[in-house]
């Protein structure tokens, strides 16, 4: 006889809370799940200060930058009442960099050209010239709007009837490019620096894991690690998907440096204002040296967690924690970009895991090469002890055929018998 219908429904929802209640206790029961819930937290911080360093960069390069008229005595005191007026009407945040008054010099075209050579702490952004009625300026690739800002101040300081219509100045404006960048170029190539290694390392080193918890599964790990030693096993690895992330890289920077042909003069010149302290050559090898050094370290503590993990799910837990920090790591290293010469840059060159970021920016704000030489070797070294911490974490808790201690040999036993 059939057991009645609703004793079977009973009996299959008990079944199912049993393994509801299951699955939720070891879900929730987990260090690393108190890390999953405060993830967006987390996130959301590290977000603020990335978005907060940007900002810093931003300011510090606004606050350096002048608009410059040169400009007879007799009328600067006339300038600076219109220059005043006119910034009421501008919103704190979209008001124009601060104006510099000079008497013109003998020739004043050259005064108004040599504004914009770099000069510690001030970036000329325009300049202006010549007699107020028909005056010129000049302005660099991101300048074009402050250059129209000195066409309307020099109309308004001619103005001196506020119901008079006719025109009284005609501005002729000029584009010009720098021999060299700026200051606020330099910070401007640091914040590329930083961002463009923070998301190639962050992108590529991430498929290191799915790929070291595969091989875990079809146990190709242990007949590699039966052949040669585990630690030549994950640096080879390595050493293959940075390979891959080497292609990858080559394959976007080819299409990337073809954007400046393509782009609108007044861009081109805007973009090629942008440029290291060390030049262009050296920046580009010290940047892919650094990006290499990111990705290995990264990659190292990715293949080490890909080893502990034998489910997608403590694959997610375990490398969750890995990708906050990176997000830390960018956001210090993005607000030390900004103030070079302050303590927590020098403490972020040297701690190992923003160490490469910090140092690529330092490349940007910095034309001494002897640091990079000792930062590659430091991080090297952080390198080969992160491969070496993973592959004995994983040759103890995994295969557990090593000592009970990651560091130092394994005791052995006299068992002869004298």
């Amino acid at each position: 006889m059939s057991a009645h219908p609703i004793s079977n429904t009973r009996r299959t929802i008990r079944q199912a809370m049993t393994i509801a209640r299951r699955d939720f206790v070891a879900t929730v029961f987990t260090p690393t799940f108190l890390l999953f819930l405060l993830s967006p937290l987390f996130t959301i911080g590290f977000g603020l200060v990335g978005g907060m360093g940007a900002s810093t960069v931003a300011s510090g390069s606004s606050e350096k930058t002048r608009i410059v008229a040169i400009v007879p005595s007799a009328q600067q005191d006339a300038m600076r009442s219109a220059d005043a007026r006119l910034r009421d009407a501008f919103a704190r945040g979209d008001r124009p960099p601060l104006l510099a008054i000079e008497a013109p010099g003998t020739d004043p075209e050259a005064q108004a050209r040599a504004a914009f050579k770099s000069r510690k702490g001030i970036d000329a952004s325009a300049t202006l010239f010549g007699d107020l009625t028909h005056p010129t300026i000049l302005y660099d690739g991101q300048g074009r709007a402050d250059a129209r800002y000195l066409a309307s101040l020099a109309e308004a300081t001619l103005r001196t009837d506020p119901a008079q219509t006719k025109p009284l100045s005609t501005a002729t404006l000029s584009s010009i490019a720098r021999a060299a960048p700026t200051e606020s170029g330099h910070k401007q190539a640091a914040f590329i620096a930083v961002f463009g290694i923070f998301f190639l390392a962050l992108l590529l080193a991430g498929q290191v894991v799915g790929t070291m918890m595969e091989e875990r599964s079809n146990k190709v790990v242990e007949v590699l690690a039966a052949a040669v030693p585990l630690e030549a096993v994950f640096f080879g690895k390595l050493l293959g998907m940075f390979g891959s992330a080497i292609l990858f890289v080559g394959f976007w920077t080819t299409l990337v440096t073809q954007i400046g042909g393509i782009l609108p003069p007044r861009y081109a010149t805007a973009i090629g204002e942008i440029g290291p302290a060390v030049g262009a050559p050296m920046f580009f090898l010290l940047f892919f040296a650094y990006f290499a050094m990111a990705y290995l370290l990264l990659g190292a503590v990715f293949l080490g967690v890909g080893a502990q993990a034998s489910t997608a799910r403590e694959l997610q837990m375990m490398s969750l924690p890995i990708t906050i920090i990176q997000v830390a790591m960018f956001g210090l290293a993005l607000k030390a970009s900004a103030a070079p010469d302050s303590m927590l840059a020098k403490v972020v060159e040297i701690f190992p895991l923003s160490s490469p970021y910090a140092m690529a920016a330092h490349a940007a704000n910095q034309p001494e090469l002897w640091p990079h030489v000792a930062a590659l070797a430091w991080q090297a070294l952080w390198v080969a002890i992160a491969i070496t911490v993973g592959a004995r974490a994983f040759r103890r808790g995994v295969l557990q055929s090593g000592s009970g201690r990651l560091f130092g040999r394994r005791k052995t036993v006299d068992m002869s018998v004298s």
